[in-house]
């Protein structure tokens, strides 16, 4: 069964490949994953490797189907298509990161089009990661895992790191700024959290990938860059001159000692 899964076609890149079978099942029923996209094959498939991997999942095949099965249950991950027959998933995730029930959402967004402005721009308007079409589907489980641990609290994470008026919550997985609760996906925050834990450290993108085990990055995309922008748009009173993430040309981002004049 192993080989079987190591030497079978990508998902996405033509309608004679089989459905591929996960080794064992990893994941607890009490997961529950929530797909929209309007490819009945491929989400049958997606489906049926997922559920016999231990996830309860919920196909949606438009954003109108997807909305109300987001209003009937929240599930614990979304996996959205960038190209609907009633909408674009771009707008979908700005419209869910506007949804106070649903901006934490972990949303893993699938498209046939690889571009890197594609990529861009769904991490931009807060998707948590990006995967293109055609897919492993051993990928995808493992990305949708390494979401779903990111959105867990680990039993270490119940401290608050102080920075002036900013602290970061670890057992909340909640930035705070001035005591208001910053507007940050699962994936921002702990991008957030590495350089937090090494202030006054610079970090190549090299080193912030590394730290980030189990968030799959290309390392020749500007992911790295497109987070930092959306943190400091959170984070910064003008993002355009940080005073708490900063940029060492060449080298990396360095997360500022001292960053309020009363700190």
């Amino acid at each position: 069964m192993l080989s079987a899964l190591t030497t079978s076609p990508s998902w996405g890149a033509s309608p004679e490949q089989p459905a591929a079978r996960p080794v064992a099942p990893t994941a607890s029923m009490s997961t529950k994953l929530l797909l929209i996209d309007d490819d009945a094959r491929l989400t049958a498939m997606v489906g049926d490797y997922l559920s016999h991997a231990g996830f309860e999942v919920a196909v949606a095949g438009s954003l109108t189907a997807g909305r109300a099965a987001l209003q009937e249950s929240l599930p614990d991950l979304l996996v959205l298509d960038l190209m609907l027959p009633d909408g674009d998933g771009l707008d979908f995730c700005r419209e869910l990161r506007a949804n106070q029930r649903l901006k934490r959402l972990p949303v893993l967004m699938l498209s046939a089009r690889g571009e890197p402005m594609d990529r861009i721009l769904g991490l931009e308007l807060g998707a948590d990661d990006y995967l293109p079409k055609p897919f492993e589907p051993r990928e995808l489980q493992a990305r949708i895992k390494a979401l779903l641990r990111r959105a867990e609290p680990g039993a270490s994470d119940e401290e608050v790191m102080r920075f002036g008026r900013l602290e970061i919550d670890m057992a909340a997985r909640l930035a705070r700024l001035d005591g208001k609760p910053c507007d940050l996906t699962s994936h921002q925050f702990d991008l957030l959290v590495v350089l937090a834990q090494s202030p006054g450290r610079v970090l190549s993108r090299d080193q912030i990938m590394d730290a980030l085990k189990g968030h799959p990055l290309d390392a020749f995309d500007r992911s790295i860059d497109v987070h930092i922008s959306r943190i400091r748009a959170v984070i910064e009173e003008d993002p355009k001159a940080p005073r708490r993430v900063l940029t060492v040309r060449g080298a990396g981002y360095v997360f500022a000692r001292k960053q309020d004049a009363d700190a």
